[in-house]
């Protein structure tokens, strides 16, 4: 059991990890509030109302040419998420570009911190790992703000400490925008999030 840092912590939640690249069965990390991490062989979510299995990943591996909207979908499925908002999510992030490395340091389409990556058990330089770890993380988030789309995209942008320091999505020019952009590209799918609602939010 180990520590991982602050933007995991307190996500008391089951995330999907999934190592796809050697076609292993889904593993699932639970997220203490003090940040204690455990991980199980089953596919198992912890919620608030108890444990649930979830989907696991197909075990045959994609094959890498497979293009951004199928890796999206595979992660979301396992996720419990729709496609449509997890491809929102990686264009806002990264345009699709595989292995892309931000100034910060974050990786891959889904871009993932390595800290996160590593808590999650995932390669974030491996295209299908990047999309199911980035699925998993945003998963944990949408259970953690009880379905709340706009909290959850604030808090993959900017930390889930932000949103809470500011009871809301925090007053940062980036983190309004990416907002507004995954919510735009979103829409234009006309497809809402499957299984999450967005509730009102502090502006």
């Amino acid at each position: 059991m180990n520590r991982i840092p602050a933007r995991m912590g307190a996500l008391a939640v089951g995330l999907i990890v999934a190592g796809c690249a050697q076609g292993a069965s889904a593993q699932v990390i639970e997220v203490g509030a003090d940040g204690a991490v455990a991980v199980f062989d089953r596919p198992t979510a912890f919620t608030a109302d108890g444990a649930r299995v979830i989907a696991q990943s197909p075990e045959r591996p994609l094959p890498r040419s497979a293009p951004a909207p199928v890796r999206a979908a595979q992660a979301a499925q396992a996720a419990g998420l729709s496609a449509q908002l997890i491809e929102a999510v990686a264009w806002r992030e990264s345009r699709f570009r595989p292995g892309v490395v931000s100034r910060a340091g974050a990786i891959g389409e889904m871009q993932l911190v390595p800290a996160t990556a590593r808590a999650l058990g995932v390669d974030p330089f491996d295209s299908a790992q990047n999309y199911l770890g980035g699925a998993a993380y945003l998963a944990g988030l949408m259970r953690r703000y009880n379905g709340d789309l706009v909290l959850s995209l604030a808090a993959y942008n900017a930390g889930p400490g932000a949103v809470d320091r500011y009871g809301g999505v925090p007053p940062f020019k980036e983190t309004r925008a990416y907002v507004a952009a995954v919510l735009a590209r979103l829409s234009q799918s006309q497809a809402p999030a499957v299984g999450v609602q967005s509730g009102t939010t502090q502006k």
